[in-house]
């Protein structure tokens, strides 16, 4: 007797999704005054440690093993020497203003990641291109304001707009990730 064999395939087993690899965490890096510099990854901050370049100054979550060892994963690192860094300012692009009205439009208060950019001062009445001329602003207010002034459509500003420093940067824009950060970044 032959029976008829099913040739349909297995159900494929569902996988949970990995988390993100301990290495590309990100890490605080102050200067040696303390002052915020920058986010860098884990491996990165491991490696300025190990050449004598930072210490560890606030212990993450885990650690990074070796063959022979195990390390504590930084979550904030000191350089140890003092660098002389201008201020960094922070790129003007269409992703970095909705990241600074935190996609919410300027007018309305509406939160959505569909948003436009706005200039305050319109182009066609020689606006510029600056951080204090461009708003985030949903699609119904940008078209409601058009090309005229803010005062002829009965619109207002909920918050002026403004140039974001790199510590409000890191701050607001790249976000908190740990909270240990808190001190280091004059959130406590």
């Amino acid at each position: 007797m032959i029976r008829a064999i099913s040739m349909s395939s297995p159900p494929e087993p569902v996988l949970a999704p990995r988390p993100a690899p301990v290495l590309d965490e990100a890490v605080l890096v102050l200067n040696q005054n303390y002052e915020p510099l920058n986010v860098c990854s884990v491996r990165r901050a491991l490696n300025l440690v190990f050449c004598g370049k930072a210490s560890s100054v606030e212990p993450g979550v885990g650690r990074v093993r070796t063959v022979s060892e195990a390390f504590p994963v930084p979550s904030v690192v000191r350089l140890e020497r003092y660098i002389r860094a201008p201020r960094r300012r922070v790129v003007l692009s269409k992703r970095n203003v909705l990241k600074r009205d935190s996609y919410q439009c300027q007018y309305c208060g509406l939160v959505d990641r569909k948003m436009t950019i706005d200039h305050v001062v319109p182009k066609k009445r020689n606006g510029p291109e600056t951080w204090e001329n461009l708003v985030a602003a949903c699609t119904t207010c940008n078209a409601r304001k058009g090309d005229r002034p803010l005062e002829l459509v009965g619109l207002r500003l909920l918050r002026k707009p403004k140039r974001p420093n790199n510590v409000t940067f890191i701050r607001n824009l790249i976000g908190v990730a740990d909270q240990r950060w808190k001190p280091y970044l004059f959130l406590d």
